[in-house]
């Protein structure tokens, strides 16, 4: 690089005070929001910042701060548009505030990637909004020993959670097949994992107050791919359901391309109910019967449970249960004959 070309050098908040006329510890408590700033004087630095390319260090600040203010956001499966829908609640409520979000995602199919949680724990946030959480009890308490958590998409004791209610759910959906008319309805699980067996379990329950056995098979993961491979061991038996309620859409569409291998047709030879209402779920084509669970509005509570936790650290545990609604559309239809 030539001597015209030198790179310009940063602006500092020591220049930025220069230029107001004000000494820098209070232009680091303007950028802080530290109260005792009139708002004139305030504007005043945000405006001589402006004018300079002074570009407050976050990070720094944060450190420097006895109250860390950053938000990690845990994400389990990007691929999966729920959690896309739950980031956009999440930022909804943090849009009006000066809450910087670090976002990490697992990089394992089934969400055991604990390292994605431990860099969150490194970037010294705040507090952890995780959604999903495929821990054990026991090791979600010890998270949320180093630092605050909220829990998303499930119930933790102890902990915070704002969550769906599962059981609740997965009643509709298989009282929905009942009413139409089936009564061989199968369920394919996801893994099991703490917190993660309401469905199958009142999917069970169901079934047996309706006097018909269950059948439930456990897929290797949450997957669409997972969803195809399973949904083989129910479409090939001689006796097979009428009708399938997965634990969530991507395995529902992997059940569905299985079907329609085999020649099936969705919904005359095969009822089939997913869980989450996904954006897929309804498109023109797939229309799906699915449960909502109302990503983004856990998304907006959850980032608002973030938000009063690190208000008051010491405030009791807060769990916000929102009721599922069961949407149907064209994959659910009386069984044939």
């Amino acid at each position: 690089m030539g001597p015209g070309n030198t790179p310009r050098r940063a602006a500092t908040q020591s220049d930025v005070a220069r230029e107001v006329g004000v000494s820098r510890t209070l232009v680091s408590f303007a950028f802080r929001g530290t109260p005792g700033v009139s708002a004139e004087t305030r504007q005043a630095i945000f405006d001589a910042a402006k004018r300079l390319g002074y570009r407050p260090n976050a990070v720094a600040a944060d450190l420097a701060s006895k109250h860390r203010s950053a938000v990690g956001l845990y994400l389990m499966d990007i691929r999966n548009e729920i959690y896309a829908d739950i980031l956009s609640g999440v930022r909804t409520a943090l849009s009006e505030g000066r809450n910087r979000l670090i976002l990490s995602v697992s990089r394992s199919v089934d969400g055991e990637d604990r390292g994605a949680l431990e860099s969150l724990i490194e970037a010294r946030v705040g507090i952890i909004i995780a959604a999903t959480l495929l821990e054990s009890d026991e090791e979600v308490h010890e998270m949320a020993a180093t630092v605050p958590l909220v829990s998303v998409t499930r119930r933790v004791e102890g902990v915070d959670s704002v969550y769906s209610d599962d059981a609740m759910g997965a009643r509709a959906a298989t009282g929905h097949l009942l009413a139409l008319g089936h009564t061989r309805i199968a369920h394919l699980a996801g893994p099991a994992y703490d917190g993660h067996i309401a469905r199958r379990r009142a999917y069970e329950e169901t079934m047996h107050d309706a006097g018909l056995a269950h059948q439930t098979l456990q897929a290797d993961d949450f997957t669409q791919d997972s969803g195809y491979r399973a949904a083989g061991h129910l479409l090939d038996q001689t006796d097979r359901p009428s009708a399938i309620f997965t634990h969530n859409d991507q395995l529902a569409l992997g059940v569905r391309e299985a079907a329609y291998a085999r020649g099936l047709s969705i919904p005359r030879d095969l009822s089939l109910v997913g869980y989450d209402n996904s954006r897929t779920a309804g498109l023109h084509g797939i229309d799906l019967t699915s449960v909502d669970l109302h990503a983004v509005a856990l998304g907006q509570a959850a980032g608002v449970v973030a938000l009063e936790r690190l208000a008051d650290p010491d405030g009791p545990r807060a769990h916000r249960r929102l009721t599922p609604q069961l949407v149907v559309r064209q994959s659910t239809a009386p069984p044939a004959g």
